[in-house]
């Protein structure tokens, strides 16, 4: 069968490769694959920055945002033959840690997790791929291919239950929502923002094309410029950028009490100005809270299932910019200045 793969921290090594069937140890589950979401993360991977292949190989199956149809599995299981099912990335380390014991793996304590397409595990991008039951997710029917939206999806539903869990360690009424960054994550939070009643308001440095119809389509307001030019200070910041002089600026531009969620990944050997004595005072004395967010758990995956649902497929549908081929894999990988989620379609 046909798969992507790639030589971790090897640029230019990615090709379409033709590899045995999944084995009988990855799971009972037989999945057969039909789009593979594309993201930063794989372009790091494919570029060589990063990226762990499995013990006693040289190559990783590339692919972590998934949707599949199921062609086999066991008895009793809660997945059955023909559904629709996303394969949850992150697998519990061996040991287990505390959090991984109980099922709480984006948590994990001591950094020997593994990740389906990212650290030691093949990923989702071949023709078929087997999995356990418990890492299968169903999706929607009527979604259709829009579930491969799930797993970013996931993501987001961790950041707002951790946004919510920290809000309510007082009386906490917020009115308003901050998403910096209107990529898949930041429309994406938006999205689940809109859901919860608040005035969503996202800030990005495009000013036409999708991004800000999207966001109008939401019934959000788009800004460009700085925080402080949106005009209003949020009681709930998810920054989805990762760049390190908006995180700063997000913290400095919140009401009291606010909680920021951080979950975009910054790049280091950047140096800024900051003006860490006041900006300490400030969250201190307007017990504001900073918080990092990344992966999902299995709760997080049904949380996000559970928004996309609820959410105007015509919306979602607008999301994906384009599909590509498998055989023309390279093209998906290749940004374009319009391009919001790229989808790599496997099957029917």
């Amino acid at each position: 069968m046909k798969a992507l793969t790639v030589q971790p921290l090897t640029a230019g090594s990615a090709r379409l490769d033709d590899v045995g069937e999944p084995p009988e140890s990855d799971g009972p589950v037989v999945v057969e694959t039909l789009a593979i979401g594309v993201c930063g993360t794989d372009i790091e991977i494919v570029s060589g920055a990063y990226g762990w292949a499995p013990p006693g190989r040289d190559r990783l199956v590339l692919g972590h945002e998934s949707l599949g149809r199921v062609l086999d599995a066991p008895a009793g299981a809660d997945v059955a033959k023909g559904d629709l099912v996303v394969g949850i990335v992150r697998r519990p380390d061996p040991v287990p840690c505390g959090n991984c014991a109980v099922g709480e793996w984006d948590f994990c304590r001591n950094g020997q997790y593994t990740e389906r397409g990212i650290k030691e595990r093949d990923g989702y991008c071949s023709e078929r791929y087997r999995i356990e039951p418990d890492f299968a997710v169903k999706v929607d029917p009527a979604l259709g291919t829009l579930g491969v939206l799930l797993e970013p999806a996931s993501v987001v539903a961790k950041a707002w239950e951790q946004v919510e869990r920290i809000g309510n360690r007082a009386h906490w009424q917020p009115a308003r929502a901050l998403v910096t960054g209107a990529g898949p994550i930041g429309l994406l939070a938006a999205l689940m923002g809109v859901q919860r009643g608040l005035d969503v308001h996202v800030l990005d440095q495009v000013t036409t094309g999708a991004k800000p119809r999207l966001v109008a389509a939401l019934g959000a307001t788009y800004h460009t410029g700085s925080v402080q030019d949106t005009g209003n200070t949020p009681d709930v910041v998810i920054e989805c950028t990762g760049v390190g002089s908006l995180v700063f600026d997000a913290m400095e531009h919140v009401a009291p009490g606010a909680v920021v969620c951080l979950t975009g990944v910054s790049s280091g050997g950047r140096c800024l100005d900051v003006d860490a004595g006041l900006l300490n005072r400030s969250m201190v004395l307007e017990n504001e809270a900073v918080v990092g967010s990344v992966n999902a758990n299995r709760r997080h995956y049904q949380a996000g299932a559970d928004a996309l649902a609820k959410a105007d497929p015509s919306w979602l549908e607008k999301l994906v910019s384009r599909r590509v081929p498998l055989e023309k894999w390279s093209d998906a990988l290749d940004r374009q200045p319009d391009d919001v989620k790229v989808v790599i379609e496997l099957a029917q």
